[in-house]
Protein backbone atom coordinates (compact mmCIF):
# COMPACT_ATOMS: atom_id res chain seq x y z
CA UNK A 1 0.00 0.00 0.00
CA UNK A 2 1.22 3.13 -0.96
CA UNK A 3 2.35 5.67 1.81
CA UNK A 4 0.16 8.96 2.40
CA UNK A 5 3.74 10.53 3.50
CA UNK A 6 6.88 9.72 5.44
CA UNK A 7 9.35 11.26 7.36
CA UNK A 8 12.96 10.18 8.77
CA UNK A 9 11.53 7.95 11.21
CA UNK A 10 7.74 7.28 10.36
CA UNK A 11 5.57 5.93 7.64
CA UNK A 12 1.64 7.30 7.60
CA UNK A 13 -0.36 4.67 5.16
CA UNK A 14 -3.88 4.46 4.92
CA UNK A 15 -5.61 1.84 7.64
CA UNK A 16 -7.38 -0.98 6.21
CA UNK A 17 -9.71 -3.90 7.95
CA UNK A 18 -6.45 -5.89 8.08
CA UNK A 19 -5.76 -2.84 11.53
CA UNK A 20 -8.61 -3.71 13.37
CA UNK A 21 -6.24 -6.21 15.79
CA UNK A 22 -3.50 -2.90 16.30
CA UNK A 23 -6.51 -0.64 17.11
CA UNK A 24 -8.12 -3.14 19.30
CA UNK A 25 -5.03 -3.17 20.88
CA UNK A 26 -4.13 0.43 21.15
CA UNK A 27 -7.77 0.93 22.54
CA UNK A 28 -7.20 -1.26 25.24
CA UNK A 29 -4.81 0.19 27.20
CA UNK A 30 -5.78 1.89 30.19
CA UNK A 31 -3.07 4.78 30.04
CA UNK A 32 -3.44 5.31 26.09
CA UNK A 33 -7.04 6.02 26.91
CA UNK A 34 -6.31 7.70 29.99
CA UNK A 35 -7.68 11.33 28.70
CA UNK A 36 -10.22 10.18 25.79
CA UNK A 37 -12.25 7.59 28.08
CA UNK A 38 -10.73 7.40 31.64
CA UNK A 39 -9.17 3.88 30.41
CA UNK A 40 -11.93 2.12 29.77
CA UNK A 41 -11.94 -1.11 27.56
CA UNK A 42 -12.79 -0.66 24.18
CA UNK A 43 -14.51 -4.15 22.47
CA UNK A 44 -13.54 -5.52 18.79
CA UNK A 45 -16.85 -5.04 18.07
CA UNK A 46 -16.72 -1.53 18.75
CA UNK A 47 -13.78 -0.95 16.75
CA UNK A 48 -14.83 -2.86 13.36
CA UNK A 49 -18.77 -1.13 13.44
CA UNK A 50 -17.50 2.35 15.07
CA UNK A 51 -13.47 2.69 14.90
CA UNK A 52 -12.40 1.23 11.46
CA UNK A 53 -15.24 3.25 9.18
CA UNK A 54 -14.02 6.00 10.84
CA UNK A 55 -10.84 6.01 9.75
CA UNK A 56 -11.19 4.38 6.40
CA UNK A 57 -13.72 7.54 5.64
CA UNK A 58 -12.43 9.51 2.52
CA UNK A 59 -12.93 13.20 2.52
CA UNK A 60 -14.41 14.67 -1.13
CA UNK A 61 -12.34 18.14 -0.30
CA UNK A 62 -8.81 16.35 -0.32
CA UNK A 63 -9.38 13.35 -1.65
CA UNK A 64 -7.85 11.79 1.19
CA UNK A 65 -8.50 10.40 4.40
CA UNK A 66 -8.32 11.46 7.91
CA UNK A 67 -6.95 9.05 9.70
CA UNK A 68 -3.55 7.69 8.85
CA UNK A 69 -1.77 4.41 10.45
CA UNK A 70 1.78 4.75 11.91
CA UNK A 71 4.32 2.71 11.24
CA UNK A 72 8.25 2.55 12.67
CA UNK A 73 9.78 3.26 8.44
CA UNK A 74 12.34 0.54 9.20
CA UNK A 75 10.42 -2.09 10.97
CA UNK A 76 7.10 -1.59 10.01
CA UNK A 77 5.96 -1.68 13.62
CA UNK A 78 2.58 -0.30 14.15
CA UNK A 79 2.79 2.79 16.46
CA UNK A 80 -0.70 3.79 16.55
CA UNK A 81 -2.51 6.70 14.30
CA UNK A 82 -2.17 10.27 13.47
CA UNK A 83 -5.50 12.45 12.37
CA UNK A 84 -5.47 15.79 9.96
CA UNK A 85 -9.46 15.23 9.45
CA UNK A 86 -11.06 18.36 7.23
CA UNK A 87 -13.62 19.42 10.07
CA UNK A 88 -16.13 20.40 6.96
CA UNK A 89 -16.47 17.32 4.40
CA UNK A 90 -16.41 19.60 1.37
CA UNK A 91 -13.48 22.06 2.41
CA UNK A 92 -9.99 21.38 3.74
CA UNK A 93 -9.50 24.75 4.79
CA UNK A 94 -9.76 24.14 8.43
CA UNK A 95 -8.64 20.34 9.89
CA UNK A 96 -8.36 18.81 13.31
CA UNK A 97 -4.89 17.00 14.18
CA UNK A 98 -4.36 14.76 16.32
CA UNK A 99 -2.16 11.22 17.41
CA UNK A 100 -2.51 8.07 19.28
CA UNK A 101 0.76 6.66 19.79
CA UNK A 102 0.97 2.97 21.95
CA UNK A 103 3.32 3.63 25.08
CA UNK A 104 6.04 1.56 23.72
CA UNK A 105 6.49 4.74 20.90
CA UNK A 106 6.04 7.90 24.30
CA UNK A 107 9.08 9.61 24.32
CA UNK A 108 10.64 9.53 21.63
CA UNK A 109 9.74 12.51 19.69
CA UNK A 110 7.28 10.28 17.34
CA UNK A 111 3.85 13.00 17.74
CA UNK A 112 5.85 15.99 17.17
CA UNK A 113 7.96 14.23 14.40
CA UNK A 114 4.50 13.23 12.30
CA UNK A 115 2.47 16.57 13.42
CA UNK A 116 4.84 18.76 11.89
CA UNK A 117 5.65 16.80 8.45
CA UNK A 118 1.32 16.96 8.22
CA UNK A 119 1.45 20.41 8.83
CA UNK A 120 3.68 21.02 6.49
CA UNK A 121 1.92 19.02 3.64
CA UNK A 122 -1.19 20.49 4.12
CA UNK A 123 -0.16 24.29 4.13
CA UNK A 124 1.97 23.10 1.11
CA UNK A 125 0.03 20.86 -0.98
CA UNK A 126 -3.95 20.37 0.42
CA UNK A 127 -4.78 23.75 0.74
CA UNK A 128 -5.19 23.88 4.53
CA UNK A 129 -5.16 27.11 6.19
CA UNK A 130 -5.56 26.11 9.82
CA UNK A 131 -4.69 23.56 11.74
CA UNK A 132 -6.75 22.95 15.32
CA UNK A 133 -5.79 20.73 17.75
CA UNK A 134 -7.85 19.81 21.00
CA UNK A 135 -7.26 18.21 24.57
CA UNK A 136 -7.93 18.28 28.03
CA UNK A 137 -6.45 20.59 30.31
CA UNK A 138 -4.62 18.21 32.27
CA UNK A 139 -2.98 16.08 29.36
CA UNK A 140 0.58 17.90 29.93
CA UNK A 141 2.08 15.65 27.43
CA UNK A 142 -0.24 16.30 24.66
CA UNK A 143 -0.06 19.93 25.05
CA UNK A 144 3.60 19.85 25.08
CA UNK A 145 3.36 18.31 21.64
CA UNK A 146 1.43 20.85 20.45
CA UNK A 147 3.50 23.42 21.36
CA UNK A 148 6.44 21.77 19.89
CA UNK A 149 4.86 21.54 16.52
CA UNK A 150 4.26 25.36 16.37
CA UNK A 151 0.56 25.36 17.42
CA UNK A 152 -0.41 28.39 19.67
CA UNK A 153 -2.78 28.52 22.40
CA UNK A 154 -6.09 29.68 21.82
CA UNK A 155 -8.17 29.32 24.78
CA UNK A 156 -9.52 26.98 27.50
CA UNK A 157 -13.13 26.05 27.35
CA UNK A 158 -15.66 23.47 29.71
CA UNK A 159 -17.05 20.54 27.65
CA UNK A 160 -19.93 18.49 29.01
CA UNK A 161 -19.24 14.80 29.36
CA UNK A 162 -21.49 12.20 28.48
CA UNK A 163 -19.66 10.32 31.80
CA UNK A 164 -16.94 12.29 33.73
CA UNK A 165 -13.28 11.14 33.40
CA UNK A 166 -10.68 11.99 35.51
CA UNK A 167 -9.33 15.37 34.82
CA UNK A 168 -12.23 16.11 32.78
CA UNK A 169 -13.34 18.91 35.48
CA UNK A 170 -10.73 20.54 34.72
CA UNK A 171 -11.70 21.79 31.11
CA UNK A 172 -10.48 21.35 27.58
CA UNK A 173 -7.89 23.75 25.35
CA UNK A 174 -7.85 24.00 22.07
CA UNK A 175 -4.65 24.97 20.38
CA UNK A 176 -4.08 26.45 16.51
CA UNK A 177 -1.79 27.17 13.60
CA UNK A 178 -2.80 29.23 10.46
CA UNK A 179 -1.00 29.29 7.52
CA UNK A 180 0.20 32.44 7.26
CA UNK A 181 1.80 32.06 10.86
CA UNK A 182 3.52 28.99 9.81
CA UNK A 183 4.94 30.93 6.74
CA UNK A 184 6.26 33.73 9.33
CA UNK A 185 7.57 31.10 11.47
CA UNK A 186 9.54 29.54 8.61
CA UNK A 187 10.36 32.73 7.39
CA UNK A 188 12.22 33.55 10.69
CA UNK A 189 13.90 30.70 11.55
CA UNK A 190 15.31 29.79 7.82
CA UNK A 191 18.92 30.16 8.36
CA UNK A 192 20.49 33.59 6.49
CA UNK A 193 22.52 32.82 3.06
CA UNK A 194 25.93 33.84 3.38
CA UNK A 195 27.42 36.00 1.05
Amino acid sequence: MRPFLETDRLTLRPFTEADADHLHALDNDAEVMRFINGGRPTTHEAILTRTLPRLLHDHPCSGTRGFWAAEEKTTGTFLGWFEFRPLDDHDPAVVELGYRLNRAAWGRGYATEGSKALIHKGFTELGVERVTANTMAVNARSRHVMEKTGLLFVRAYAEDWPEAIEGSEHGEVEYALTREEWLRHSRETRPTPQV
